[in-house]
């Protein structure tokens, strides 16, 4: 049996394993199974490895995708840029184990952020690569990412490669391109039209809270992003939605960072 899983602390709030029981099903793929794997410290990580010897491979939730890669062996470029491993491939050789980290969140946001800015009609701009491919970078448009944890750190990396500013927003902010929720004014609400929630404010079980901003600067020309899929609607994006924002949940990039973490697994390479 190849056995996948979800490690994380809590996971009551995880959609992991109904998804891919359901793919299994649906794709009739065979010999698989996947669990969930809550561990109340990192420190349990390699527990997990060595007593479950049939698993190939691991996806990573709040609050270890920045701790989890000092126990990796190999980290793929992007994870390593973005400094956030949500993706664990677990190579079983004759006499070692090797574990090499990716990250597929930025992956899974950037599939489903671009056609809300498309549809959203933001000024882009087309800019012609070296191996000719081309490369859209979206303009006049900036971004409040709520929160400084592994999720906002592959949002930030997907912005930046979609030439968005940015800045985070933090309850104890520090460094640059950081700022403290209660400086967040009315020309701040104005000037950044996209507000991405990274933080875990209003995840199940404790669905009544929400990030602090005042939203009642909203406008219809912005965009309310929310991470968390369960609930399927937050408060954040309920207060949104009462002042005819386009709200968008984090299923979708959930649904595409699980097939980007399957095809990882399943790779010769």
């Amino acid at each position: 049996m190849r056995v996948f899983g979800l490690i994380g602390f809590p996971l009551t709030h995880s959609f992991s394993v109904k998804y891919f029981l359901e793919k299994f099903k649906r794709e009739k793929i065979s010999g698989c199974s996947y669990q969930n794997f809550p561990i109340s410290s990192i420190e349990l990580f390699q527990s997990i490895i060595k007593s479950n010897t049939g698993l190939e491979g691991l996806n990573v939730t709040i609050p270890y995708k920045g701790s989890v890669m000092a126990h990796l062996d190999r980290i793929e470029d992007t994870a390593k840029e973005i400094g956030a491993v949500n993706t664990i491939k677990i190579s079983r050789l004759k006499d070692q184990i090797i574990l090499t980290g990716f990250n597929t969140d930025a992956y899974g946001f950037r599939e489903s952020l671009i056609p809300i800015l498309e549809r959203h009609k933001f000024r882009q701009k087309i800019a012609v690569i070296q191996d000719k491919k081309t490369k859209i970078e979206y303009s006049h448009i900036k971004a409040l990412i709520l929160g400084t944890g592994g999720a906002a750190k592959s949002v930030a990396y997907e912005l930046n490669q979609l030439n968005i500013d940015f800045v985070n927003v933090s309850r104890s902010p520090s460094g640059e391109k950081r700022i403290a929720y209660n400086t967040i004014d009315e020309e701040m609400m104005r000037t950044h039209l996209l507000i991405i929630n990274t933080s875990p404010l209003g995840m199940y079980p404790a669905v009544y809270e929400y990030p602090d901003i005042p939203y009642q600067y909203l406008t219809s020309d912005h965009i309310l992003y929310d991470l968390i899929y369960n609930p399927e609607e937050t408060e954040f994006l309920k207060k949104g939605k009462e002042k005819h924002v386009v709200v968008k949940n984090g299923y979708e990039m959930l649904t595409r960072q699980a097939e980007k973490s399957w095809e990882i697994w399943n790779s010769k390479s």
